[in-house]
């Protein structure tokens, strides 16, 4: 909801980067919101919305929904936007899942939105991807530690050692540099 310089078709092709920023965790789901889709695909967030209401049967709550209140003065927070009195945006936003974005291409039906709508699929996926090596780590991670309680002796030097460096040294340090006397 930040102000934003709206993207024309005659701009360079987005970049997953951009994209991935304007990726919000919202309510457990992965959405982005309809002022950075409207600036991606190169329209007024009015007309993206008012495609939307006419093809509604085509966003069920799973693929787009309306944020409170309170979820939209958080997200005006976090990027200091105008109120509605300032000539702000008067109406709550609407995000969209990653399955409401693969539909909105098929309600703004240009050959612009289809690029952006690729753009978008990839960031998403490269997301997803990111979130599963990370679980994957911290499977290994558990493993690893579920090992160590049966191989204790063996690993017991290791971690004492790894516990003294993470502690705050006991011995004062000596002063540096030049003392004099009085």
């Amino acid at each position: 909801m930040p102000h934003k310089k709206n993207l024309t078709t005659t701009s360079p092709a987005v970049s997953v980067q951009f994209v991935e920023r304007r990726i919000y965790l919202i309510r457990g789901h992965k959405v982005m919101i309809d002022v950075d889709l409207a600036e991606l695909y190169g329209v007024p967030t009015k007309r993206l919305n008012e495609q939307v209401r006419r093809n509604q049967k085509r966003f069920p709550s799973d693929f787009m929904f309306q944020l409170t209140k309170e979820e939209a003065e958080n997200l005006r927070s976090q990027f200091a936007t105008s109120r509605s009195t300032h000539g702000g945006r008067r109406s709550l936003p609407y995000v969209f899942t990653e399955h409401g974005v693969a539909m909105l291409s098929s309600v703004l039906n240009s050959e612009r939105a289809i690029e952006v709508n690729i753009t978008i699929m990839r960031a998403f996926i490269k997301l997803r991807q990111i979130l599963e090596s990370n679980e994957e780590l911290n499977r290994k991670f558990a493993a690893v530690i579920t090992k160590l309680s049966t191989h204790d002796q063996y690993f017991k030097v290791v971690f004492d050692e790894l516990r003294k460096l993470s502690e705050p040294p006991t011995q004062p340090r000596k002063q540096i540099g030049f003392k004099v006397d009085k």
